[in-house]
């Protein structure tokens, strides 16, 4: 009898220490305090792409942060509109949230009489959380080892080289406008689905040159199937450090660069929005997600929702003077 109560004793202390272990990790809520159910985190780029990678790292550490889980849905298409649309029209209860960027918010305004969603009116910003130029790639076939050798080749024959973009507006396409401009040369745009798309076909030789996100294209960099000749951003980047920026290749001051930044619903309360714009601080400054980020070519950022709304602000100004010089209309 005695060993009896021993063992009951010894296996309620073990039951009390769990609870007790289990309650350090997620406190208890109050009932009916936020959250209390999963989240879905929309990407509205295809899987693979930099906003796809970019979601399940930050909706893995969102869970862990929470308690909750954080589903991941990818809604692409249309250049990302597909997926805001379907985000803006969503509860604005706190559980859908969108990962956008600025070639959604700021360009595609520019580019689609109809865009089916509203950048400034539809939204509540979150919170900045990642920024990264792109990196100018070529299949190893083109007899170009720099800038100035892609520049000197496609003057030589116009309108021979192709290049692939993720689609209308994505930074990818306006990159590879602005560079048309900047070179004065001719060279003829492959939209595809999605930047990760691009990619593929540029590995396959369909298209002689992409300007890319660094999270697809790095690891066919890597493994010799894409030669980089050089970043968009001001400075080389730690994840390709041997690659020169566009201003050290011949072509000062040509800059891309992409940002994303959290969205939810227009109306979605307050207090939702500060808890999540803390979380997504927290998350943004852990060791493993900075050392992930580098490695695939990506800066941490972290902003208030103010500074989200200033940034569409400023880059739609911006971007309606890159895209009149470059010639690019709204269909």
């Amino acid at each position: 009898m005695r060993n009896l109560v021993r063992a009951a004793a010894a296996g309620l202390l073990c039951l009390l220490a769990a609870l007790a272990q289990a309650q350090g990790a997620y406190p208890p809520k109050p009932q009916g305090a936020y959250p209390s159910k999963a989240i879905r985190f929309i990407a509205p780029f295809p899987p693979g792409g930099s906003s796809d990678v970019l979601c399940r790292i930050l909706g893995q550490k969102l869970s862990e942060l929470v308690g909750q889980p954080v589903v991941v849905e990818n809604r692409a298409g249309a250049s990302g509109n597909i997926g805001h649309e379907y985000a803006a029209r969503q509860p604005a209860d706190g559980y859908t949230l969108v990962l956008s960027n600025n070639a959604a918010l700021a360009i595609n305004p520019h580019l689609f009489k109809r865009l089916g969603f509203d950048p400034h009116g539809d939204f509540a910003p979150v919170a900045m959380v990642a920024s990264a130029g792109q990196v100018l790639v070529v299949h190893p076939s083109v007899p170009a080892a720099s800038v100035r050798e892609l520049i000197a080749l496609a003057k030589a024959k116009p309108g021979a080289l192709h290049f692939g973009s993720g689609g209308k507006g994505i930074p990818s396409h306006i990159a590879g406008e602005n560079f048309k401009v900047a070179a004065g040369v001719a060279i003829v745009h492959v939209p595809y689905k999605g930047t990760v798309q691009a990619v593929a076909d540029l590995v396959g030789g369909q298209v002689q040159l992409v300007f890319s996100d660094m999270v697809p294209a790095i690891p066919h960099i890597r493994a010799g199937k894409l030669r980089a000749l050089a970043v968009t951003s001001g400075e080389r980047s730690a994840a390709l450090p041997e690659v020169p920026t566009m201003d050290e290749a011949g072509l000062p001051g040509f800059r891309s660069a992409v940002w994303w930044a959290v969205l939810a619903p227009k109306g979605t309360p307050a207090d939702i929005v500060a808890r999540l714009n803390a979380d997504f601080g927290r998350i943004v400054g852990m060791p493993d997600v900075r050392e992930k980020y580098a490695s695939l070519g990506v800066s941490t950022e972290h902003s208030t929702p103010q500074q989200v709304t200033e940034k569409i602000r400023s880059d739609t100004q911006e971007f309606a003077r890159i895209l009149k010089a470059a010639g690019v209309e709204a269909e």
